[in-house]
């Protein structure tokens, strides 16, 4: 006679405890079969009990497979919290001494009962079978499973708790023997069942207090990697590595699943622990693939939204419990678990995408919105709610693209995204990653391109992170002086290690493919670049020419902008460095480091130097504000007014301005009209559009209640707003302004010379050689009849007329404009044949167009 009917195979080894007469506490009956085949979210039904012994007892000599002592009870109080609003899975209690007493007399009844043939030993060796239950073993699939042996086929089953392993062969049901700490074994005559597929090798568990629970085996699974993935991420050419390693569903031999690789090359074993087994990786051990260091397992019945780590034992004997490298899906923060995820997201940007391929940004308008996801509306609290408000937002204001603060995965919010534990995750405080795929496509439906900071520089040191990911320095250098990050107190990735060098790449890949970014903004290159950056003489090694440039950081970011911009038509990459670095926007097939963009971090800090001045002194400050034309062309420039300042005591942009409130706002304006006339693409961050008062605050974002209407000082701010939504939508429409920011023939001096008089003027030119002129007068006087030299138009009329004029009434300024149209005269001056008599605003900056 069979087993009694049970639910179709559909296995999750998750065990939730009960309570049986006698006992003190038991082991535990998979929740998936207490859920039901159909349930879309396999959470353990947890039934109220007494709280689990905490140690474990000896084992008894009829049943020696109780919990491993000094273990107790695995929960997600120790291995990660749960997510906020979720119920953490029970812990699985050791088995008590009544119960294993009791165990071997119950297994023989049943088996009379179901007519299961009770199958002769297979045994291990003693030391084998300690080695697979400590997580010691580097091939438990060698042991597992079924396998040829002398006399017939050897099965052998890990089930910790279980009281009874039956497995179905072809004739009947046959029950395997137990051999110690949970290991059942049974040798079956023939080799029919070597020949099983997985799905035709099911075992029936019984744990107790329940009936038989139908469970694949994993241990019959072939890898889950193969030859070719194995051997590109041997030579560091894993393009698409989070295809490989991390966790995805799979169906192997027509079983569902879930397959888990990790990188951990000096592990000496490392088990895949998590909610479906109370954290207690004791029953799923992973394998070596060889000298790849990568270790996997294929688990069947584990779904999406399974919670789970790596636990490594290390070669000096300690265990430590990793979060997945490769997830793409994690806890949210305070929790640190790994998540398993599948998309499901249906794309409609067919048409950006198909448009981004064929833009050359250098020729093309970029105005960018930089601004922190988690604080720009406190009060949406999810990607799809951003979604909602956002791209309407920056639609207004005309912007051309958004740059997000980084959205991997951190587990501080203070850090700003900055120190990330999870490179492959977008953070799960807003969504899951599809809520952030819809976010991206809503943007680009609005026609917003999306960039994220990227932060390959750097990682936390946090226990469950990349450091000392498998007991020794791995994605760190050993060389401790080249590890430690002096300014964060982080570690520094080892750009010279192959692996170490493909995880970054494919994570930048990784990002523009999955996610359709358009652009990487690059934080803290120099910190890369230079093996002395921040360090003091003495506190640092020399590269092998004994020279302080890392050159393995630099070799790395040749390879990823090279990678990216093959793979990833019409993404743009830039840089955020701050030192003289040779070539950094230079093509890597040139020797330059390959980004298309640089953040111009000299114009940054000269520009706010001058404007910060009382006028009456910034006319011995003069050269700050021209210097940057020197070096204009030397790079692709990004002009940046970014989160960096500020905060941390440098002040908002307004407040950074001298005088009154408004002298402060028309030095704001007469600032954001040159910056956005100034050769090169430009960055405002949140906040600053609007001219908030406050220093950025990451938990409570920008000032927005001072643009409601009952704020006295409303109509200040919604003028400077009104004047970045016009700076925006002339920019777009004066090609001038960006069809040449790369080359000089876009650019000339018609006035930099007028220190006395806190002016400057000059013209940029269209490829068709369209001329706009900007003067900028940073004087508190108006300047009436004030000839300004402007180039000689085609035709006789010569008339020009104000594009834009900072000190318009509509943005809070005095009105005072010029008339239109400006005919210029034939007057040569500025080292044109033509000029005209202007009246200059105070505080003011005018841009002129031909009429």
């Amino acid at each position: 006679m069979r087993p009694p009917a049970v639910p179709t195979p559909q296995e999750d080894p998750v065990v939730t405890p009960l309570d049986l007469p006698g006992r003190t506490t038991t082991p535990a009956v998979p929740a998936t079969f207490l859920a039901g085949k159909d349930s879309p979210r396999r959470e353990p039904v947890v039934p109220q009990r007494a709280e689990p012994e905490q140690t474990a007892p000896a084992p008894s000599a009829g049943r020696p497979d109780a919990a491993p002592a000094g273990r107790g009870p695995a929960g997600a109080g120790r291995r990660g919290a749960a997510a906020p609003g979720s119920t953490a899975p029970a812990a699985a209690g050791p088995v008590s001494p009544e119960a294993s007493a009791t165990a071997a007399p119950g297994i023989a009844a049943d088996a009379a009962q179901a007519g299961a043939l009770r199958l002769p030993e297979a045994p291990l060796p003693p030391s084998e079978v300690d080695r697979l239950v400590s997580g010691a073993h580097h091939d438990p699939h060698a042991l597992l499973g079924a396998h040829p042996t002398n006399g017939g086929t050897a099965i052998r089953v890990l089930r910790p708790f279980a009281e009874r392993v039956v497995v179905e062969t072809g004739q009947g049901p046959a029950e395997l023997t137990h051999q110690q700490n949970g290991l059942f074994t049974g040798l079956l005559p023939g080799s029919g069942l070597q020949r099983a597929t997985l799905a035709e090798h099911r075992l029936l568990v019984t744990y107790p207090g329940g009936g038989p629970l139908p469970q694949y085996d994993g241990y019959r699974a072939r890898p889950t990697l193969g030859e070719l993935d194995l051997h590109l991420i041997s030579e560091g050419r894993h393009e698409q590595l989070w295809r490989a390693l991390g966790s995805h569903l799979r169906t192997v031999d027509g079983v569902d699943g879930t397959a888990f690789a990790v990188w951990a090359p000096n592990a000496a074993g490392v088990r895949l622990i998590g909610d479906f087994n109370h954290w207690d990786g004791t029953g799923h051990p992973m394998r070596s693939l060889g000298s790849s260091g990568i270790w996997e397992l294929f688990v069947p019945g584990l779904a999406e939204g399974t919670q789970y780590k790596y636990e490594i034992r290390t070669r000096d004997g300690r265990t430590l419990d990793k979060a997945d490298p490769l997830a793409r899906a994690t806890q949210c923060p305070p929790g640190t678990a790994s998540v398993v995820t599948s998309s499901s997201y249906t794309w409609q940007d067919d048409d950006w995408m198909a448009r981004r391929a064929r833009v050359v940004h250098h020729r093309a308008p970029m105005s960018v919105y930089e601004l922190h996801l988690a604080s720009w509306r406190p009060d949406l609290t999810s990607y799809r709610e951003i979604a909602e408000v956002l791209p309407g937002y920056l639609e207004e204001l005309n912007f051309t693209h958004v740059e997000f603060m980084p959205v991997m995965e951190h587990p501080f919010g203070g850090s700003w995204g900055y120190q990330v534990s999870g490179f492959y995750a977008p953070t799960a405080r807003l969504g899951g990653p599809d809520d952030f795929r819809h976010l991206v496509d809503t943007l680009h439906r609005h026609g917003i391109g999306v960039i994220v900071d990227w932060v390959p520089a750097h990682f936390p040191k946090d226990d469950f992170a990349l450091a000392r990911f498998d007991g020794e320095p791995l994605y760190e250098p050993a060389d401790p002086l080249r590890a430690e990050h002096p300014d964060w107190g982080t570690l520094e990735f080892d750009y010279g290690r192959t692996e170490v060098r493909n995880f970054l790449v494919a994570n930048a890949v990784y990002w523009c493919e999955e996610f359709h970014i358009d652009g990487l903004r690059v934080d803290a290159v120099a910190s890369m670049l230079y093996l002395d950056y921040s360090r003091e003489g003495g506190a640092w090694t020399p590269n092998q020419f004994g020279g302080r440039e890392n050159l393995d950081a630099a070799a790395f970011l040749q390879e990823m902008n090279a990678t990216v911009y093959r793979r990833c038509p019409g993404v743009i990459t830039i840089a955020e460095e701050s030192t003289a670095w040779d070539g950094v926007t230079r093509p890597t097939d040139s020797g330059g480091l390959g980004f298309g963009l640089k953040w111009n971090m000299g114009w940054m800090h000269d520009s706010l130097v001058y404007i910060s001045k009382e006028p009456v002194h910034r006319k011995y400050h003069h050269n700050e504000i021209t210097f940057s034309m020197v070096y204009a062309y030397s790079e692709n420039y990004v002009l940046p007014i970014s989160h960096d300042e500020v905060v941390h005591g440098k002040q908002s942009l307004v407040s950074k301005m001298p005088g009154d409130w408004w002298q402060q706002r028309a030095n704001h304006r007469a600032y954001l009209g040159f910056m956005w006339a100034h050769p090169g693409k430009q960055l405002l961050f949140m906040g600053q559009e609007f001219a908030q008062g406050a220093e950025w605050d990451h938990e409570h974002g920008p000032q927005w209640w001072v643009l409601a209407d009952d704020w006295p000082g409303a109509a200040d701010h919604r003028g400077v707003r009104e004047l970045v939504r016009d700076l925006n939508g002339a920019y777009l429409e004066a090609p001038a302004l960006w069809e040449q920011d790369t080359t000089p023939d876009g650019f000339r001096w018609l006035d930099g010379g007028a220190a006395e008089d806190n002016l400057l003027s000059f013209v940029r030119y269209a490829a068709d050689g369209t001329p706009l002129v900007a003067v900028c007068n940073f004087s508190p006087v108006v300047r009436h009849g004030y000839r300004v030299g402007l180039p000689t138009l085609a035709g006789s009329e010569q008339l020009w007329e104000e594009a834009l004029n900072t000190d318009a009434e509509a943005y809070g300024g005095s009105g005072i404009a010029n008339s239109s149209p400006v005919k210029a005269e034939k007057v040569s001056w500025n080292g044109q044949d033509r000029s005209a008599e202007l009246v200059l605003p105070p505080l003011a900056t005018v841009w002129l167009r031909p009429a």
